[in-house]
């Protein structure tokens, strides 16, 4: 726990001096000279291996090794390069040995010379094969700590450089300068070269860091480059209304970047609107919200934000993502196909509706097995099967906990269950670490198994009963004289009988706890943590994350120190995740990014803000809506996208909002939202029936049947395959353009004959006729289609020509073709958009209706520059339906309508 805690609060860099402790000259300097020092296998040999780039991916260090040589990547398999290297280590003749001849190229070595005759690293390893110290004792020092200076480097101008310093201090007070044996990297070398002895030069204006790699510690250096000279007594003086603005200034003031100005209320109210519910505002909403010239107006309308019921169905979407409700992977889970993930999204609502902590909510699927506390297996089945019965109103959300948490496929494996828990719930890749040292944290290959641990006592899913109940389990199986089906054929039947009203047996999610075992059996097994049971591995130790090992036998539930773990405010990886999630979902990006990528080399851009969120969050007994609540009420989150000459490359430190494409769910939602009729916009804030933010599972099989499938799939909708943020794509692509533009999905919602089109044609006295599906359109209709929009486009010029006599009879005579056109487009069985009047076919307020267009799409009045183009669609028009169609279509395809801003 110790090592997680300085790793992760980046207390390893210190400035502590420990004057009166003496600190051992680098061995850059020892070894360079004449000693009778005999350098140590783990803090030195390994070291230099690494430093000198032996051990890397590209050399010895990968799976198949080179040139006969395999060392352990990273190299903290001690035991292992040891041998290795012993092969090549002729102690009688040190000199000839092939670990020295070949990296001084005296012998062919595809990784050419590393080091010189008589270098220091070249005596160093002389010494160690002569002496051939042992790879570690049982007893050895562990490195505490690795203290680098300087804490934090700030450049000012080109050509400026700084040299950084690592002191090792080990675990028995002995402390050494071993910058020479470090490896080091910068994050970004634009802003910061660095060189492999650890010098930085300033390269452009920005903040990045360097990281400082030696044996287990990775110590990240913030590096910054003003971007103007408006730091110290020259920054300007800026309210901080919130410790959020206060920690966010702190950042700017010292890199010159000055914040933009505060949004719009428009702007605001659409930002907060899609980023917490997932649906834009009413337009009757904006221009209430625009009126209110209260000074807690902001604040009051986030209160009423996180009341709604788009705020529960939007967050349970995200947790949904978080922790893999996939139908893909929950099949035959439950007898009803895709029951499964109604049941996870339905368990996971009714807790952010009634804004359960998140703490209570992960310990639900940590800790979750079938059965309620006190249920019998009867009893089980009974309640199980009532959910499935007609108008019964006992849904899965009153269950005590949410068990296909661990009966999907791909969670079966150990090893996966380490890495996708690490994902949903700790912000770790530490998928790496199944095979070797993490490359860019301290996680090794012993830290991953001893973890894995915690995950090896939960059993059970499809049809598999406890043990205890399999003789009620097949008793009930033989009164539906189901005979020898099995598998998808069971389930299936199974399923006819739910519906038939009847109670059928289920298989179960439970939990195997090792039995104790006396002294004389721990010390019989000391070296063997785990005992194969009934064709299982139950553990009998595991060890958190940087913690000590646990006696698994000690506990009713072998998951219960890690649920406790989870939740203790001396662990900042599970609380950090979170925030750091919700963060990113505010502002689009996190202040660790990529956010489920916390490793120590990918330090977070503001710590103390990351730090300030994650305890508050704790201390708040992780209230979610605190901390949606306490993101939004900040200057930061409410400035403008609008950048200034200071921040217009900022994206990291949040100066400013960044442009962002909306979610797939939330993409498609508001655009059957901002083309239906008034009920059905107004009604989005309050009836969640259909909408794409309560689609519960993904996969394939959700795609192939809902009618969101599609749009959700171009606009990148997470497939929820390995518990990976990257497992959803907001980025843009030609495919959602000529989505927007021409799918045939999206100009029936235009058309709808229950759309806002509809209803303003009506309001006006009008009918509208809508089109049919592009998709089933010939060769002949396409030839036919392009003719009119070649003839619209002749009538447009013209009449934007001067009307003379001549001009007027050629437009009567492209009016007349296009008329043509369209009586061949209707015999081809094309119903284009056709309006009859019953007046004079005109919009009886067009102010009102343009207004309004705006308002429910972009969430603004128009320009007068707008409003002027608006009118001229509609005078340009055969109809003004047809102008008005056009107008939406095009706020639809904006850029202002499908990014959040």
């Amino acid at each position: 726990m110790k090592s997680v805690l300085i790793g992760l609060a980046v207390c390893v860099v210190t400035a502590t001096s420990h004057a009166d402790e003496p600190t051992l000259d680098s061995p850059a300097v020892r070894f360079a000279a004449e000693t009778n020092e005999v350098p140590d296998f783990q803090r030195h040999v390994v070291p230099l291996l690494g430093k000198l780039g032996c051990n890397g991916r590209a050399c010895h260090g990968s799976f198949q090794g080179r040139g006969g040589l395999r060392l352990s990547l990273f190299g903290y398999d001690f035991d292992a390069d040891h041998a290795a290297l012993s092969e090549r280590a002729d102690a009688d003749a040190p000199a000839d040995s092939l670990m020295l001849l070949k990296p001084l190229a005296k012998v062919e070595h595809e990784g050419g010379q590393r080091f010189e005759t008589g270098s220091w690293q070249h005596r160093l390893l002389m010494k160690w094969i002569n002496a051939r110290t042992p790879p570690r004792s049982d007893n050895a020092a562990a490195l505490e700590s690795l203290q680098v200076t300087p804490q934090e480097i700030v450049f000012s101008d080109d050509g400026q450089h700084s040299q950084l310093s690592a002191i090792a201090v080990w675990t028995d007070g002995t402390r050494e300068d071993v910058t020479n044996l470090c490896r080091f990297q910068s994050n970004d070398d634009q802003i910061a070269k660095i060189s492999t002895t650890g010098e930085i030069h300033s390269g452009v204006s920005g903040a990045t860091h360097v990281v400082v790699f030696y044996d287990n510690a990775v110590v990240p250096v913030p590096v910054l480059r003003p971007v103007s000279d408006r730091t110290g007594d020259r920054y300007p003086k800026i309210a901080t209304k919130t410790q959020i603005d206060r920690l966010v200034m702190k950042r700017l003031r010292k890199l010159g970047i000055v914040p933009s100005e505060i949004c719009t209320d428009e702007a605001f109210l659409r930002r907060t609107s899609l980023d917490c519910t997932g649906t834009l505002p009413t337009v009757s909403e904006v221009r209430e919200f625009v009126a209110d010239t209260s000074p807690d107006r902001r604040a009051r309308k986030i209160d009423e934000l996180l009341d709604r019921p788009g705020y529960a169905a939007w967050w349970t979407t995200r947790l949904c993502d978080y922790t893999g409700n996939s139908d893909d992977q929950l099949n035959n889970v439950t007898p009803v196909r895709t029951a499964a993930s109604q049941h996870w999204y339905e368990w996971i609502h009714a807790r952010v509706e009634d804004n359960v902590g998140y703490d209570d909510i992960a310990e639900g699927l940590v800790m979750a097995v079938s059965r309620n506390e006190g249920e019998s297996y009867d009893d089980y089945c009974s309640n199980m099967s009532r959910m499935y019965h007609k108008k019964s109103d006992y849904t899965f959300a009153e269950r005590d906990s949410l068990p296909h948490y661990w009966s999907r496929r791909n969670f079966q494996k150990m090893e996966d269950r380490v890495i996708g828990f690490s994902y949903a719930f700790l912000g770790v890749r530490i998928q790496c670490a199944q095979c070797h040292k993490h490359p860019f944290d301290q996680w090794t290959q012993q830290d991953f198994k001893d973890f894995q641990g915690f995950f090896t006592g939960v059993v059970g899913r499809n049809q598999t009963p406890h043990p205890k109940n399999r003789d009620q389990y097949q008793a009930m199986l033989a009164e539906f004289q189901t005979g020898e089906l099995k598998g998808n054929k069971l389930q299936r039947e199974l399923g006819k009988l739910l519906n038939q009203g009847e109670t059928v047996p289920f298989g179960e999610v439970f939990t195997r706890t090792p039995p104790k075992q006396s002294q004389k059996q721990q010390q019989k097994r000391k070296s063997q943590k785990n005992k194969r049971r009934n064709g299982r591995q139950v553990a009998r130790t595991a060890r958190l994350l940087g913690g000590e090992d646990l006696d698994l036998t000690e506990y009713g539930d072998i998951r219960q120190p890690l649920m406790d773990w989870l939740r203790s405010p001396e662990n900042p990886l599970f609380a950090r995740a979170f925030v750091n999630r919700v963060w990113a979902n505010y502002f689009n990006t996190g202040i660790v990014n990529p956010p489920d990528d916390m490793n120590l080399a990918n330090p977070p851009s503001n710590a103390a803000l990351l730090n300030y969120l994650a305890t508050e969050f704790i201390a708040h007994d992780f209230d979610m809506k605190w901390l949606h609540r306490e993101i939004m009420n900040s200057s930061a989150y409410q400035r403008s996208w609008q950048p200034n000459e200071t921040n217009q490359y900022d994206e990291t430190n949040f100066s400013r909002a960044v442009p962002r494409r909306l979610p797939a769910e939330v993409s498609w939602d508001i655009v059957s939202q901002a083309v239906g009729n008034s009920t059905q916009h107004a009604g989005f804030h309050t009836a969640m029936s259909g909408r794409a933010i309560t689609v519960p599972g993904s996969g394939v099989r959700r795609r192939s049947r809902s009618p969101h499938a599609y749009p959700l799939s171009i606009f990148g909708r997470s497939i929820r395959d390995s518990n990976c943020d990257c497992d959803r794509s907001e980025d843009p692509s030609l495919l959602q353009t000529i989505f927007m533009r021409n799918d045939s999905q999206l100009l029936e919602l235009l058309d709808n004959s229950n759309g806002w089109l509809t209803e303003v044609a009506a309001n006006n006295g009008m009918q509208f006729t809508p089109k049919v599906d592009p998709d089933e359109k010939s060769g002949q209709i396409r030839q036919q289609e392009k003719r009119l929009a070649t003839l619209q486009k002749r009538l447009k010029e013209l009449r934007e020509a001067n009307e003379t006599k001549a001009g007027k009879k050629k437009i009567r005579q492209v009016q007349n073709q296009i008329k043509g056109v369209r009586k061949r487009l209707k015999k081809l069985g094309v119903s284009l958009n056709t309006v009859s009047s019953s007046g004079e076919g005109r919009l009886t307020n067009p102010d009102a209706v343009v207004e309004e267009a705006w308002l429910r799409t972009v969430s603004r009045l128009p320009t007068d520059t707008e409003m002027k183009t608006a009118h001229r669609f509609l005078a340009e028009a055969e109809h003004p339906i047809d102008g008005l169609r056009d107008i939406l279509w095009a706020l639809l395809n904006t850029k202002e309508f499908i990014v959040n801003h």
